[in-house]
């Protein structure tokens, strides 16, 4: 019985160390390719507000649009509201990204320059 309260500190910092690294791990956000990313955000409807009760997610479309979601999982919703705007504004034409509104009518065009911003393209936006 002495030996396991010797060890009982160290197993619980242990184990808490563990926890906690695991939801740092898991709340990450995904990679972004910087060039490409800051492109269609432009015109992405959706951008993180920071308030004095923590990040939401808004709307530049609709003002009644407020999603609050935890620390853990707000980089995971809000990549996921990014993916199903992409889904119907995004189009991919050979090397080039066709960004388009919400009438469909293309706003801006964007050279895909390498194999690096094609894989983005294809594994975060789905295209």
């Amino acid at each position: 019985m002495n030996s396991f309260r010797k060890y009982l500190p160290l197993a619980l910092l242990l184990g808490f160390l563990f926890i906690g690294l695991g939801a740092f791990f898991q709340s990450r956000p995904s990679h972004k390719n910087a060039y490409v990313y800051k492109a269609v955000q432009k015109y992405s409807p959706y951008y993180m507000d920071k308030r004095f009760g923590g990040l939401q997610i808004m709307s530049k479309e609709d003002p009644e649009f407020k999603e609050k979601p935890n620390n853990m999982t707000l980089f995971k919703e809000f990549e996921r509201l990014e993916k199903k705007w992409a889904k119907t504004h995004l189009k991919l034409d050979n090397n080039t990204l066709i960004i388009t509104d919400s009438n469909n009518s293309q706003v801006a065009t964007l050279p895909l320059q390498n194999k690096e911003e094609l894989d983005f393209v294809h594994s975060y936006y789905g295209l």
